[in-house]
């Protein structure tokens, strides 16, 4: 039989655990591996845009702010989707690539942290470096929209 002191710091621990207390620290997200950092650069890649008027869905850097000039890891990577016309985002469409030679498919690796309204990844681990990243997503109408942008990482 237990003591009645004995249950109610199960119910408490219980309790905590439910509440996803689960006494560790989340690892941070490996973004981008220091193999895939390691492969050489795509010569003609640039972040100039050449488009004209889109009524694919826009897509924001929120995080790192576009004016920080570089950024240590883990970085908070924040990405805000916005439908044109009310469109929604089809989030199955959602394509985040490493820019380089070969490139690297980033996706897989943040699809736990993609909704309707954009990537929110807390920790992101990236390696030291320059890094070309390029975000693609359709609405639900199959108009695209994407975003590249570059993050200068340091130790």
């Amino acid at each position: 039989m237990l003591k009645r002191s004995t249950i109610i710091c199960l119910f408490a621990v219980a309790g905590l655990f439910a509440s996803g207390w689960s006494g560790a620290r989340s690892r941070p997200v490996v973004l981008i591996t220091a193999d895939e950092a390691q492969r050489p650069p795509v010569a003609n890649a640039d972040l100039t845009f050449r488009a004209g008027i889109s009524r694919g869905p826009a897509i924001e850097l929120v995080s790192p702010k576009p004016s920080e000039k570089s950024v240590r890891s883990p970085v908070h990577l924040q990405l805000k989707f916005e439908g044109r016309g009310g469109a929604q985002i089809d989030v199955d469409t959602l394509r985040l690539t490493y820019i380089r030679n070969p490139s690297a498919d980033l996706t897989s690796r943040v699809k736990g942290f993609a909704k309707a309204d954009g990537i929110d990844v807390p920790e992101a681990d990236i390696p030291p470096g320059t890094h070309i990243i390029r975000a693609d997503v359709k609405d639900k109408e199959g108009r695209s929209g994407s975003l590249i942008f570059k993050l200068n990482v340091v130790n």
